[in-house]
């Protein structure tokens, strides 16, 4: 049986031994290096070619985030699992944008550990509940908030309103067009409609308009 080479990523020596120890006696992984940095995982990523890599985010120097974005693009074939006690909404959204396969509590037991192992080796997707739940406010908040605009009585679409967050950001009517797949013929009829709808006269008018009304961040 062809065993699976894991790699461990953590700059914390105790925690890094203690997953050693979790995985030990599992007899078809073999641990093939282990780094105390982002940097340094990057590297042995490249010699040591794992299967699965389980790493920290916050270490020195490179945060085990930025780790597996990079090691992501050199090998897009390696499985990361991020184990860490930090599970705030940011690095989720952080770690799904880098192209991680799991996430785990630095709690976490070791049959949920395998369970993960075993899931992502498969080429699945394993998030721990703490960090689903957290998916799941964060996709509800989000829901809600698009309710509340759309029912705001501003009466736009929901296409116009992605027109208006895009002019308000300063794209070009070219830009916007590109970004949502449509021609720009289509663009100049959805911001005649908008500055029709909100009583606007100008582009001017409609920036000042969705700051106004957190349709974009400044």
């Amino acid at each position: 049986m062809k065993k699976l080479k894991v790699m461990l990523v953590d700059d914390h020596v105790l925690l890094l031994e203690g997953v050693t120890s979790m995985l030990a006696n599992i007899e078809y992984i073999d641990i093939v290096g282990k780094a105390s940095s982002g940097e340094e995982a990057i590297n042995l990523a490249h010699e040591a070619e794992p299967d699965i890599i389980l790493m920290d985010i916050i270490m020195q120097g490179m945060n085990g985030i930025e780790a597996a974005r990079w090691i992501k693009e050199q090998n897009p074939d390696i499985r990361i699992i991020l184990i860490s006690s930090e599970v705030s909404e940011n690095y989720i959204s952080l770690a799904v944008k880098a192209g991680v396969e799991g996430y785990l509590p630095k709690d976490v037991n070791k049959v949920t550990l395998m369970e993960a192992i075993n899931k992502v080796k498969k080429g699945e997707k394993y998030f721990a509940q703490p960090i689903t739940n957290i998916i799941l406010e964060a996709f509800y908040r989000q829901e809600t908030s698009d309710k509340v605009r759309a029912s705001s009585g501003d009466g736009l679409t929901k296409r116009e309103q992605e027109v208006l967050q895009q002019v308000a950001l300063g794209k070009s009517n070219q830009e916007v067009a590109d970004d949502l797949f449509i021609s720009i013929k289509t663009v100049e009829t959805h911001k005649t409609n908008i500055l029709s709808k909100l009583g606007l006269r100008n582009t001017a008018e409609l920036v000042k308009y969705a700051i106004k009304n957190n349709v974009i961040e400044i």
